[in-house]
């Protein structure tokens, strides 16, 4: 029996780059009580960009291959023309020799003959000589050149960016599919807060896509509990951090509370002054579903202890889609009941007998329900419900409430991490969580 502490995703490193510059921190060490901590370290996706170098050096590498290979045809010809001209040069010397050797004859004729025949004959030898000698010093330099640039290839990268790309890809995959295997557990701690950013009112929510895997890098922003229709949707998290590439979304339907969840492209929220459930599709900008959540309380008559019309929550961890909610016939204990997607139809439901007033805010984590209890500085991690046993816990696991008033606060699977909206700032939590592994043998 093997216990391993599996640390989530960096926070600071994936959502919110620090001093790391955008890079994805996992460690690997045994702690005191002899657990494995699991690390891996791997760039950014959006890190890796194509370098300018590597494409002109593969260039310059391709034009010094085929300048060596016409060097080496010109080479050959050159060779092979000068053994001809070898074989000729005993005769063409003979012919200089006879002709120098009729001095007796008149200096009108033969000078001029021996000056057209033997001469430049005897010239283009020694050209040809010559010219072989510096084909041979080019054809080193070019040799030389090439050895370097190898080198140079080696020290931007021995890869070219398109095989670089492949590879990340696959090494990713394999990342996430260790990551999902390894990645649910029981809660053991929540890091310090993370201040994304500072807008909108006290009350709110924000999130991104919880949907596992997908590669949606928006985030949606909707501001204040009370009949609210405009979502705010940002491009990527640098975006929704400097408040810029924003577009809106005007609800057909207004919401009730901050208990909203993005999931496969969908928003989740619940109507004002109502249990119905309303799915809308950003793509489509509409919405596609409406269903009443049957005996679930609405317009504060169970919210949590911040009230704000909270009384239906919901929440999307590795299991899918969750409600947090409570009825009359239950006398105000908080229900969990897992949803399908598609219909919204309630597949399970669980009683965890824990009174929804006394909660600050709750969480689903790999189907554990986590409820805080209190919405006010102090807060911890005071309960928890785990569905797949139907078994209940009392935690003691702090957190630091740095604005002292908490009106949202979801888990995202996606992004191993807590959003949370405290006091009109948006601020992220990094999770630890503690998972078992049994192997036979």
């Amino acid at each position: 029996r093997h216990r391993l502490t599996v640390p989530p995703r960096s926070v600071i490193g994936g959502l919110y780059p620090g001093s790391e510059e955008g890079w994805q921190v996992y460690s690997t060490a045994s702690d005191p009580d002899g657990r494995c901590v699991c690390t891996v370290v791997a760039p950014a996706q959006n890190l890796c960009k194509r370098d300018p170098r590597s494409r002109q050096l593969r260039v310059l590498t391709e034009q010094v291959q085929n300048v060596s290979q016409s060097l080496e045809v010109v080479d050959l010809r050159t060779s092979r023309d000068l053994q001809y001209v070898r074989e000729s040069e005993p005769l063409l010397r003979g012919v200089d020799g006879r002709l120098l050797s009729y001095h007796v004859l008149s200096s009108r004729c033969f000078p001029e003959l021996s000056e057209r025949s033997s001469a430049p004959l005897l010239s283009v030898v020694d050209q040809y000589r010559v010219d072989v000698q510096s084909l041979g010093a080019l054809r080193a330099e070019l040799r030389n050149l090439t050895l370097l640039l190898a080198s140079i290839q080696d020290q931007v990268g021995a890869y070219d960016y398109e095989e670089l790309q492949q590879r990340v890809l696959l090494l990713e995959s394999r990342l996430h599919g260790c990551m999902n295997k390894l990645g649910c557990g029981r809660l053991t701690a929540v890091s310090s807060p993370i201040t994304v950013r500072a807008s909108g009112s006290r009350f709110g929510s924000w999130m991104t896509d919880a949907m596992i895997p997908s590669s949606d890098s928006r985030v949606w922003s909707m501001d204040g509990y009370y009949k609210g229709r405009r979502v705010m949707e940002f491009r990527t998290m640098a975006d929704f951090t400097k408040g810029q590439n924003f577009v809106q979304h005007l609800l057909p339907q207004p919401w009730a509370g901050t208990g909203h969840v993005v999931y496969n492209g969908s928003l989740y929220y619940n109507k004002h002054q109502s249990n119905i459930l309303v799915q809308y599709h950003f793509r489509s900008r509409t919405v596609v579903l409406q269903r009443s959540l049957s005996g679930a309380g609405y317009n504060n008559t169970f919210p949590y202890s911040w009230g704000g019309s909270s009384d239906i929550d919901l929440m999307a961890d590795e299991m899918g889609l969750w409600a947090v909610y409570t009825s009359i016939p239950n006398a105000g204990n908080i229900l969990v009941s897992r949803l399908d997607p598609v219909t919204l139809e309630v597949m399970q439901s669980w009683d965890t007998g824990f009174p929804k007033r006394s909660a600050g805010e709750a969480f689903m984590i790999c189907g554990t329900l986590y409820v805080t209890n209190s919405h006010l500085a102090g807060a911890k991690v005071h309960f928890a419900y785990h569905t797949n046993t139907s078994a209940y816990e009392y935690t003691d696991i702090p957190f630091h409430n740095q604005y002292s008033h908490i009106s949202m606060m979801d888990y995202n699977p996606r992004e191993r991490a807590l959003f949370t909206w405290n006091n009109g700032h948006q601020v992220l939590y990094n999770v630890t969580l503690f998972h078992v592994i049994r192997s036979d043998g």
